[in-house]
């Protein structure tokens, strides 16, 4: 599944760019990602918990993080298997840093394959929402670190859960919702 996402942080560029480069700081930021080990040529180990709809999984893998200080863009290649249901995650990430007025935009192209369970659950419509929550609370979590006012109160700083019940009630309102807006702008 390929998904495409531009968001704005507050911050300069340069400040963003430094905390994208900081990989124990930043997965801090990434809800239900725990980074276990970190090597300064990119590759890394963690877990990663996904809450697909009725199914909890927790994914135990690597990635590679390579980037471009000129360019202020970067990849992510990571795969990661959940022992206990089976399923499997292979991620790509292409992102890049723009100075715009007042801060800094940051365009995300990632491919996602999940197979076993994961899959199943992992519906388009859901993945996407997912996606979007997650990307929300990123933002927030960025936001928080890189104003806070010590480097102490800035480690502080972490992502909150996103929750999977809330997230499967979300993703099944939200096709009402989008019916209803083109049903009553219509009228």
């Amino acid at each position: 599944m390929k998904i495409t996402d531009t968001f704005d942080v507050d911050c300069e560029v340069d400040a963003v760019w430094a905390l994208f480069e900081d990989l124990p700081e930043l997965a801090q930021c990434l809800p239900g990602a725990e980074l276990t080990e970190h090597h300064d040529d990119g590759r890394c180990a963690g877990q990663v918990e996904a809450k697909l709809g009725p199914i909890t999984a927790t994914f135990d893998g690597e990635a590679t993080v390579v980037s471009d200080t000129a360019t202020r863009t970067g990849t992510v290649s990571g795969k990661g298997v959940d022992r206990r249901g089976g399923s499997r995650a292979q991620l790509t990430v292409a992102y890049k840093l723009l100075e715009i007025e007042g801060g800094t935009r940051v365009t995300v192209d990632a491919d996602v394959v999940l197979s076993g369970a994961a899959a199943q659950f992992g519906r388009i419509g859901l993945l996407k929402e997912m996606t979007g929550k997650i990307i929300g609370e990123f933002v927030q979590c960025v936001e928080a670190k890189l104003s806070a006012p010590t480097p102490e109160a800035a480690a502080e700083v972490h992502a909150g859960d996103v929750k999977g019940i809330s997230l499967l009630l979300s993703s099944m309102v939200a096709p009402l919702v989008r019916l209803f807006n083109r049903v009553f702008r219509r009228n």
